[in-house]
């Protein structure tokens, strides 16, 4: 056969008419060797699925196919058909993207098989874009987990095949960070980044201008050095209305049988030709591209590249454009060389709305509880990785594989998120602790060999079991609550996997007034008996016995504060043992309801708070160092979630942020009852602000911040209303509507009050459309002052009127918000038959 014959698709359909009463077939022999034409509008036809690592479904039921009542979506399927119909024909190309499911194919199949997708990798049919477990989120996930999911995915590309990914493709996130560009795109290595999502007024804008492509500079600070291009779709990831060719789409097929009925090739030329001028209409250079492919598509290929294979060639044909199956990486390096000058795009692409009050800002906080989950085993599995190294991997024994995979897929954009249904999120929480379950031994192993003496290091046994709090946020930890004697020491080993020096408080629960605390060297340690509030004992008692089952046999009656101190990547130890007259110091309590003091102080040194002692309510902060002297407030309310109405059906849920009036939280009388806790080492306010909130204020020694921990819920839903609870802190300072968000935990990106400076906004949704994801904390800073809080978890935050910082602490809402979920964000939690609203602890600094 020669070149030209060989360069032509093997795919064929059979044409069949009568001829003399028998029938004569041959094949239609269909031309998809087209390259770029220079001269021609060149279509891209850019084959792909978008498969979700869980939504709505489970990341395995997604792969396997179960579950189908909910959606019918199997991947296991669209790989399975997707090799042969590429070894159909050489000039097919398809691009794939989710590693947690192609890894799982990939270990199913024979030598044989893997050998022959290598050669169509190597060929560049099948290219790997993007390259890492899941399609991260953009908004909720610390950068830290984005190169951790990023890396372990292009681990395995590099290493089964050879290659790392050339292009980044974010479609389905809704909306996109700056650290996703310039960290997770340009310093990635990627070529070009592409992305569906955007405010629809920005959309609207760009096509009009033709700056919907653009070089993203996502760095101020690293300027043109990080710098990538970027592309967002005329619509979304999805192809030209009318050209979806699954098996049980409606898209008219291509029917080129002349001997049948419905022969339509000059009319579905004629409707691609007329798809790709309209697009060419809003786009620079004669390149333009179709995503030919959306949500779990290609479970059965073989449909899509026929229908595909015809348009190439009769639009071909045709001639008024120039059709071919091409790449993000063919398209952009076509891109490249057109020399084009691109407009500039700094910043991000928060917050995004798809329509008129329809902002997708909920989601920043939405499944609050699932957010620090993460947050909290990210920040282990970095210490369990360090440990791992520090005495060797074992291939035999427990590793940290496990809660990487975990973690890796908890970063997709609907996990993490909070946007998936509730069986999927509790698919997700339980992939985490099988993995904390498996790391927690190799720390609890690795701990035992670095505090053993060097014969025992050496012979690879540790003679001492370490256990682990990971319940001590409801203040349960049974290693620390036993008893107590003169004979009995507990041992606490404080590692810390930063790379310098760290002085903290360490908390923990213990029933026990007669004890010390020492160090190494027998050095009795500054420490501090409080008391365990009724609050956290009620959390306690309702979580410990969902964990076992049953309710705990004794309540700790203290929380053990002391001040510890670790090396950069470096332990410490100390003992705690029972002592007979021993002068551990008991924090004094006071309480304050009504007082002929006006006001009562809090704090050490130079920080101080001072409250009101009729309301409550903080009213001053001050610190002598720093010459800082501002009133401060800080109150709670809740927006009621708009429900829809049958002319206006958008409705506030798990992804839209969507208010329906204000409603302060607080007392009968606005009168706060405080409960004041002092001692060497902290001072706390307690304050039940409402039946279902409560909040403490904590000020250390030595430290120059504020913590406030609160314990929200379960959320009253009582009287039909869903609630969106917010805190605000209120200063007097000018602001100007000015305030600072994070981008996922790196970057700080100045925000203004109703302005964007890409277009000229149309405000509809005065409050959600200036919320932010907030993954480090929220600034805002006047002529002499700076005022700052940082978060434990991904939360939504804004600053509604200047010098104000307002966060969204808990969403709990009743009605579904139409993007695909189809379920309220209700979470509750279920023990012993009974069911309540989620409560859950967090806290700002």
């Amino acid at each position: 056969m020669g070149e030209a014959a060989a360069a032509l698709l093997l795919a064929a359909v059979v044409l069949c008419g009568f001829v003399g009463g028998v029938v004569e077939s041959k094949y239609m022999v269909y031309n998809t060797s087209q390259g770029i034409d220079p001269g021609k509008l060149n279509v891209h036809l850019v084959p792909h699925t978008h498969d979700d690592v869980g939504w709505l479904k489970t990341i395995d039921q997604y792969y396997v196919g179960s579950n189908n009542s909910i959606q019918g979506a199997c991947v296991q399927n669209v790989l399975d058909s997707l090799i042969p119909a590429l070894l159909a024909d050489k000039n097919r190309k398809f691009v794939y993207v989710e590693q947690a499911f192609f890894q799982r194919w990939w270990r199913e199949q024979s030598e044989i098989v893997q050998n022959v997708v290598k050669e169509l990798v190597r060929s560049g049919q099948l290219e790997l874009i993007n390259g890492g477990i899941c399609m991260h989120d953009e908004a909720s996930p610390h950068y830290i987990d984005m190169i951790d999911q990023t890396t372990l995915g292009h681990q395995f590309i590099k290493n089964e095949f050879g290659v790392t990914p050339r292009i980044g493709w974010q479609i389905d996130p809704f909306g996109h960070s700056a650290v996703q560009a310039y960290l997770l795109g340009a310093e990635v290595g990627f070529d070009s980044l592409f992305f569906g999502r955007i405010d629809y007024q920005d959309r609207e804008k760009r096509k009009d201008e033709k700056t919907l492509e653009v070089v993203w500079r996502g760095s101020k600070s690293l300027g043109s050095t990080t710098q990538i291009f970027a592309g967002v779709f005329p619509k979304n990831y999805e192809p030209p209305p009318g050209f979806y060719f699954e098996v049980d789409s409606t898209s008219p097929i291509v029917q080129d049988d002349i001997n049948l009925f419905d022969y339509n090739v000059q009319d579905r030329v004629n409707d691609f030709v007329a798809a790709a001028l309209s697009q060419a209409n809003i786009t620079r250079t004669n390149h333009i591209m179709f995503t030919m492919g959306t949500d779990f598509q290609y479970q059965y290929a073989h449909t899509w590249f026929r229908a595909m294979d015809k348009l190439i060639h009769y639009v071909n044909k045709d001639g008024r454009v120039n059709a071919l199956y091409s790449t993000p990486s063919i398209y952009t390096d076509a891109k490249y060389a057109a020399n084009e000058a691109w407009p500039l795009k700094t910043e991000d692409y928060f917050p995004y709305a798809d329509r008129v009050n329809a902002y997708w800002t909920g989601y920043f906080t939405s499944r609050p509880a699932l957010k620090r989950y993460v947050r909290i085993l990210s920040g282990y599995y970095m210490a369990a990785r360090q440990l791992e190294f520090f005495i060797g991997r074992n291939n035999l024994g427990p590793s940290t594989d496990s809660l990487a995979e975990a973690l890796a897929i908890a970063q997709h954009h609907d996990a993490v998120s909070g946007t998936e249904k509730q069986h999927v999120a509790d698919d997700y929480a339980k992939r985490l602790s099988i993995g904390y379950a498996e790391a927690e031994a190799l720390v609890a192993s690795s701990i035992a060999s670095l505090v053993s003496s060097a014969e025992t290091l050496a012979s690879k046994k540790a003679s001492t079991k370490f256990q682990q709090c990971p319940l001590v946020n409801i203040s349960y930890c049974p290693a620390s609550e036993r008893e107590l004697s003169d004979q009995r020491t507990l041992i606490v080993v404080v590692y810390n996997p930063l790379g310098w020096k760290r002085e903290d408080i360490i908390r923990i629960p213990v029933n026990e007034e007669n004890i010390t605390v020492r160090d190494v060297e027998g050095r009795e340690i500054d420490s501090q008996l409080l008391p365990v509030s009724d609050a956290h004992l009620a959390l306690r008692n309702n979580h410990v016995e969902a964990y076992l089952g049953a309710l705990s046999r004794d309540e700790p009656k203290y929380w053990l504060a002391f001040k510890a101190s670790a090396p950069a990547l470096g332990f410490s130890t100390y003992m705690i043992s029972g002592t007979r007259g021993a002068k551990l110091k008991i924090s004094s309590v006071y309480t304050y309801r009504t007082s002929r003091n006006k006001t009562f102080e809090v704090g050490a040194d130079d920080l101080k708070l001072t409250f009101s002692a009729h309301s409550g309510k903080l009213i001053h902060y001050s610190n002598d160092k720093k010459s800082i002297d501002e009133p401060v407030d800080v109150s709670y309310s809740y927006y009621s979630g708009y429900n829809g109405t049958e002319k206006d059906p958008q409705a506030s849920g798990a992804y839209i942020f969507r208010p329906n009036g204000t409603y302060a939280i607080g007392p009968n009388k606005n009168k706060i009852s405080s409960m004041v806790v002092r001692g060497p080492l902290i001072e706390e306010v307690h304050q039940q602000i409402s039946s279902w909130i409560y909040q403490t204020t904590r000020l250390y020694r030595d430290k120059e911040h504020v913590e406030v921990e609160f314990v929200v819920g379960p959320v009253p839903i009582q009287d039909g209303i869903g609630k969106e609870v917010v805190t605000q802190l209120k200063t007097s300072m000018k602001t100007n509507k000015a305030f600072y968000t994070d981008s996922n935990g790196r970057d700080f990106i100045k925000r203004i009050r109703d302005y964007r400076a890409d277009w000229n906004l149309q405000v509809n949704e005065p409050v959600a459309g200036n919320y932010y994801p907030i993954n480090l904390g929220i600034y805002m800073h006047d002529d002499t002052k700076e005022f700052s809080v940082l978060v434990d978890r991904a939360v939504g935050g804004s600053s509604m009127s200047d010098g104000e910082v307002e966060l969204m602490i808990h969403r709990r809402l009743l009605k579904d918000d139409g993007r695909g979920v189809a379920e309220a964000l209700n979470e509750t939690v279920c023990s012993q038959g009974k069911c309540t609203g989620l409560t859950i602890v967090l806290k700002l600094y």
